[in-house]
């Protein structure tokens, strides 16, 4: 056994050196220049080192809530609530599900595994592009079924107009939030099944217990942990949904699929840039992921179930 010598923690410290300074440059600093920025009136027209921009305290937080920018965060929030509601339960049920089948010790199953994970290594540009033309109302793949049918049985069907109704832009959103992700939560699920001891299902099946009784009393408690990361991650990505439906919709029509981190992009970047204002938003973001992350920590102790070996 190697003897610790007390000039090994230089070592040590150098070796962490590097992680530390992207921390601190690349994380650490932006949030807190951020809650600056927050505190002020700042549009990007000077810059911030030539001369600091009005000072303005709690006004960009104000606003969001109580003055002209309330409107647009009302339904932001609105939105988001939609995107999380719905993303996290059809992810993670859809996923589980998917996973239960891939874990089948049958041949060929590594190419299953493949296939249902090619999404996630895809392009969000491409996959939100052959998304449009397969929502397309006239001549998209998803209202050609339904096309067809009012043909041929002559009944007044009007598919849904995906990507300029405002009824259905969030929907869309979704459908392809959930094709890109998926493969990444199946594979946490996997994960997650291969690691329950074998022996405890074969010893329940002795026992007489059925499918059921063995998923709901074996399998989903000692999944848990693995259910509680997944959940964490999902609401988390949920609340920072950006790329999907910046590229596909442009947060339209009316702003219907309009999401948080957009919203922030375009008050920062936008035809009338506000940073400060834009830096309140990303604050605001941050404390409700924040407190949700917290609730879920708290609540875990309820539900997750975590194996304890006897040393």
């Amino acid at each position: 056994m190697t003897k610790w010598r007390p000039n090994r923690q230089l070592e040590v410290y150098l070796f962490l050196l590097p992680n530390a300074l992207g921390f601190i440059v690349f994380v650490l600093f932006p949030v807190v220049f951020a809650l600056g920025i927050s505190l002020t009136n700042w549009n990007l027209s000077q810059s911030i080192f030539e001369k600091l921009p009005p000072f303005v305290g709690l006004s960009n937080y104000l606003n969001l809530f109580t003055g002209s920018s309330s409107t647009l965060f009302r339904q932001v929030a609105g939105n988001m609530v939609f995107y999380v509601l719905s993303i996290v339960p059809l992810q993670t049920m859809i996923a589980l599900l998917i996973a239960l089948a891939l874990n089948q010790k049958l041949r060929g199953m590594k190419g299953f595994r493949l296939i249902y994970y090619m999404p996630v290594v895809t392009t969000i540009v491409a996959g939100a592009l052959a998304f449009q033309l397969m929502f397309d109302r006239n001549n998209g793949l998803v209202n050609a079924p339904l096309w067809s049918l009012a043909e041929t049985f002559h009944i007044a069907i009007r598919p849904p107009d995906w990507l300029s109704s405002s009824m259905w832009s969030k929907p869309a959103v979704v459908i392809l939030t959930l094709w890109k992700n998926i493969g990444f939560t199946i594979i946490i699920f996997l994960a997650g099944l291969q690691s329950i001891p074998q022996d405890l299902q074969e010893a329940a099946a002795i026992d007489g217990a059925s499918r059921r009784q063995r998923f709901f009393n074996i399998t989903l408690p000692l999944l848990s942990p693995t259910t509680f990361f997944v959940l964490v991650i999902l609401v988390i990505g949920a609340f920072q949904l950006f790329d999907e439906a910046f590229v596909m919709t442009r947060g339209g029509p009316a702003n219907s699929s309009l999401t948080a981190v957009m919203a922030i992009y375009n008050t920062a970047f936008g035809a009338a840039p506000r940073m400060g204002l834009a830096s309140a938003m990303s604050w605001v973001l941050f404390i409700v992921i924040f407190i949700f992350t917290v609730l879920q920590q708290r609540l875990q102790k309820r539900w997750v179930y975590y194996e304890t070996t006897d040393g």
